[in-house]
């Protein structure tokens, strides 16, 4: 809502703006305090009858005149009452400023020398007026906008080649600002026939507006399956990896919503060429976009056994270690949460042990970003550890890990976090004299 403005006086001598009085509603519109440049104001023309409040709940993000505006609460009033100063105030805000032992007008401070209240009736017609106008315009907009999209469902029944492509992406535009339009495009059958778009024979310009519509829509767990076909799932694989950087979000957020249950087949992410473009995605830094709906996906395909192979097979972990000290915290999060899960693994475990900058990398994580993160992070360090305790657990320490994990324990995290700080705090323990570790514990490492 608009700040309140201090008033400033009309012609006639009496308050048009900043919550004041309004006693002639032709010149209130000639005036221009409504932003009509002189129009006539009109009551509904269907003779319908419009609830203001609902009207002013539903069109709480428009600019609203500041006429219309209580000095008290910065509220549209709903019924408006002038005091003996000519200012007027909503009946309730009013009310509670005299409940509280006032007894002068809140915008000019003057004694009241009458506590009667009036009611602005010419006010209250000038707000319903304009608000009935705009909630009109908004329904009819709506409608509009649902007639549009059955229209464009109807085309795309009908067309192939460059129109059919045309038809995609006006509904597109039409799915994408109007949740009523999504609404329209589901109930009446949009999600098939838009699946049906998607095959072996689709052009790439068709899949990629299709997918671009069906990222924004709801999904029966029936359309999910077929979405799921092999040959829809091969196009979308395909468009991910040679797609724009829009379309490339849109596949990656579409295939998470697809395996998103429990009836979720691991086999449709075991694709090489998936979990390749899905990786391309999250190392291009160049659109924060990308990599969060990229790891939000490689979270999900690493959260299947199955799966976490291949994931190591095409180099995740290195590649994933690398971009650590360049994500925000809650993209941070989901890495660590996908090295966690790879770590499970020999494969995964070996792969960090022979990266040069894991350890150092997750143990400057520690008590940084998260409890998660640290979660994440203690649990990582502790499978590399147990790998090869005496090259990764004197890394480590050498790394300030004994530091950090003294922070821990005498942390307010989790006892969880606390118990196996001080398991991996004694394996690190191991490879050192008495001496030489209590030294490698000073805090003026963490500090560093």
């Amino acid at each position: 809502m608009p700040m309140y403005q201090p008033s400033s006086r009309g012609r006639d001598g009496f308050e048009v703006s900043g919550g004041g009085q309004v006693l002639d509603l032709e010149t209130a519109v000639k005036d221009g305090i409504l932003g009509g440049g002189g129009g006539v104001v009109h009551s509904c023309a269907t003779g319908e009858k419009f609830d203001l409040k609902k009207m002013i709940e539903e069109l709480d993000s428009i600019e609203i005149p500041s006429v219309f505006i209580c000095p008290i609460s910065l509220e549209p009033m709903q019924d408006p009452v002038t005091l003996c100063t000519g200012q007027t105030y909503e009946r309730s805000n009013i009310l509670k400023w005299f409940s509280l032992g006032h007894f002068t007008c809140p915008t000019t401070m003057q004694e009241l020398w009458d506590d009667s209240i009036t009611p602005n009736s010419t006010l209250y017609q000038l707000i319903y007026s304009w608000f009935t106008q705009k909630y009109l315009a908004m329904k009819k907009r709506s409608e509009d906008v649902q007639g549009r999209a059955l229209e464009l469902l109807e085309t795309l029944k009908k067309v192939k080649g460059q129109a059919r492509v045309q038809a995609l992406k006006e509904l597109r535009q039409v799915v994408s600002a109007h949740d009523s339009a999504k609404k329209t495009v589901v109930d009446n059958g949009g999600v098939a026939l838009l699946s049906s778009l998607l095959g072996p024979f689709t052009t790439h310009a068709v899949g990629s507006e299709a997918i671009g519509i069906l990222v924004n829509l709801d999904f029966s767990s029936d359309a999910k399956t077929n979405l799921r076909q092999p040959a829809k799932v091969s196009l979308m694989v395909d468009i991910l990896n040679e797609g724009s950087i829009d379309t490339k979000i849109n596949c990656t957020k579409l295939i998470e919503i697809l395996i998103d249950g429990e009836d979720f087949e691991s086999e449709i992410v075991s694709s090489l060429s998936l979990l390749v473009g899905v990786l391309r995605l999250v190392k291009d830094k160049r659109h924060p976009n990308g990599v969060l709906a990229g790891l939000r996906l490689l979270k999900m395909i690493c959260s299947h056994e199955s799966v976490r192979n291949s994931v190591v097979s095409i180099g995740a972990v290195p590649q994933l270690v690398e971009l650590l000290p360049t994500l925000n915290p809650e993209c941070l999060e989901l890495a660590l949460y996908v090295l966690e899960a790879l770590c499970t693994l020999p494969e995964g475990g070996l792969a960090l042990k022979n990266c040069p900058s894991a350890i150092p990398a997750i143990v400057k994580l520690l008590m940084k970003v998260s409890e998660s993160c640290t979660h994440f992070a203690l649990s990582i360090l502790w499978a590399v550890c147990k790998l090869a305790p005496e090259e990764c657990a004197a890394l480590a320490v050498d790394a300030g890990l004994a530091a950090k994990l003294l922070l821990v324990i005498q942390s307010g995290c989790n006892p969880v976090l606390k118990q196996r700080s001080a398991e991996l705090l004694k394996l690190c323990s191991l490879n050192y004299t008495a001496t030489l570790f209590i030294s490698k514990c000073k805090l003026t490492r963490t500090i560093q």
